[in-house]
């Protein structure tokens, strides 16, 4: 029955199943070598930020009242919290604050003044 198959009259020769399953072998052999060549190659793929701005004694007041008005707002149903708060903003001296954390940033800003601030919160 082969024989009549692969000797049809149009002349095209049939395959079996078996010789596509191996050319499907080989090209999914293929594809995971040429994707295995890919991820080996050395090519540098590091992209380098730049730094962030240092703040100036103008900002570091700027986000020093947000922070506090924002604190303020999430706890404005409790008055030791908020008087607490003021204490704080009132008695606060950006030029010490900048010079106990020199280079300061805008992420190293928040992280300082919920460190400070976390305390009177709690």
């Amino acid at each position: 029955m082969f024989n009549y198959v692969n000797n049809n009259p149009f002349g095209q020769r049939i395959e079996s199943a078996v010789s596509t399953g191996q050319e499907h072998k080989q090209r999914q052999q293929q594809q995971q070598d040429k994707e295995k060549k890919y991820l080996e190659d050395e090519d540098n793929d590091e992209v380098s930020l730049a730094p962030l701005p240092e703040l100036t004694q103008e900002q570091v007041e700027y986000l020093t009242k947000e922070y506090i008005a924002k604190l303020k707002s999430e706890h404005e149903n409790e008055p030791k919290v908020i008087q607490k708060l003021d204490k704080f903003l009132s008695k606060f001296d950006a030029k010490k604050f900048m010079k106990r954390n020199p280079n300061m940033t805008v992420s190293d800003f928040n992280m300082l003044m919920f460190n400070e601030t976390s305390d009177l919160v709690n």
